[in-house]
């Protein structure tokens, strides 16, 4: 069915996160109605059932920092090793997104360096909110300026809202909150001068663009009208623009339109959110997806696997 693919969001539950989870008290994680189950056999044999030729995998929401800097530093050094071993028994089909213990900077700058330079990590993932603290955060300036050293590929992960218990009105919150959630994340890295001022940065942005391909001129107009002067110093839209995002998710049949009115096909990755959804849901998504008149026979292929080839190299071997 995705005969080559490349599969930019999907992610791992190895035991100690699982454990973790269970000790945090998150058996039903965002109102998720179970932690699923997760070993990297399984994963592969989906991977075969689906015609996948790789999946880059990482550590879903709530992330890995549930209030203990010192237990979260832990937490980040055992998932990273658990998904570098992953990675170690199939090189070819796996690529990981190492998870930083942030809000602790120290810590994360630490297991960042750890994460490339010993596991060989292919990118980071970063929650959209760690207890109301967002990405865009000014105590994190010095991270941001070594992922941009270092050219890092960085996937956005949404992440239940502060207040999420009012808004979400007693429903599962991957259905607004997390959207809702990425879209603020997003528009603050832009507003906030984050994005600008690290262009090296490659950022992914999850399911679809959640919210903003139908917000982002509301943003601009906005942007322009309280700006000082002559307007704001970026073009917030063209800024949007040049981020990559995976299809995760209902990509059809409105949201991927949507999305090609803000950015190209060859922006777009494609993403199976696995094992969350299981997979007959899987799979009649992804026949969706392909039957999509949004995308043709030459845009196709970078979705589905030419765009991740150049975000990750390593896994571009055919």
């Amino acid at each position: 069915m995705l005969e080559g693919a490349i599969d930019a969001h999907a992610h791992y539950v190895p035991g100690a996160y699982r454990d973790a989870l269970l000790a945090a008290g998150i058996d039903r994680p965002d109102g998720f109605p179970r932690i699923p189950e997760w070993s990297a056999a399984d994963h592969l044999a989906r991977l075969d059932a689906l015609g996948i030729a790789a999946a880059v995998i990482s550590i879903s929401s709530p992330g890995i920092h549930f209030g203990d800097d010192a237990q979260a530093r832990d937490l980040a050094r055992a998932v990273n090793e658990a998904g570098a071993a992953a990675v170690a028994a199939a090189p070819t089909r796996f690529g990981l997104l190492a998870s930083l213990p942030l809000p602790d900077v120290d810590g994360a700058l630490t297991e960042l360096a750890f994460a490339f330079d010993e596991l060989g990590a292919d990118g980071v993932v970063l929650m959209t909110n760690v207890d109301g603290r967002y990405p865009g955060d000014p105590d994190y300036a010095e991270l941001w300026a070594e992922l941009d050293r270092r050219a890092a590929v960085v996937v956005l992960h949404p992440a239940s809202p502060p207040g999420w218990e009012r808004t979400a009105l007693g429903r599962p919150r991957p259905m607004l909150e997390f959207p809702f959630d990425t879209t603020r994340c997003v528009v603050d890295l832009a507003l906030g001068g984050t994005l600008g001022a690290h262009p090296n940065v490659k950022l992914v942005v999850p399911h679809v663009g959640s919210a903003l391909p139908v917000l982002v001129d509301r943003v601009a107009g906005f942007t322009k009208a309280i700006a000082p002067g002559d307007g704001p110093p970026f073009d917030v839209v063209g800024l949007l623009a040049d981020l990559h995002y995976d299809l995760a998710g209902d990509a059809t049949p409105r949201a991927i339109e949507a999305l090609l009115t803000l950015t190209t096909p060859e922006r777009l990755l494609y993403g199976s959110d696995f094992p969350f959804p299981p997979p007959p849901v899987i799979e009649m998504l992804a026949g969706r997806l392909l039957a999509s008149e949004a995308l043709d026979q030459r845009t196709r292929p970078l979705m589905l696997r030419e765009n991740a080839r150049a975000l990750f190299p390593r896994l571009a071997g055919d």
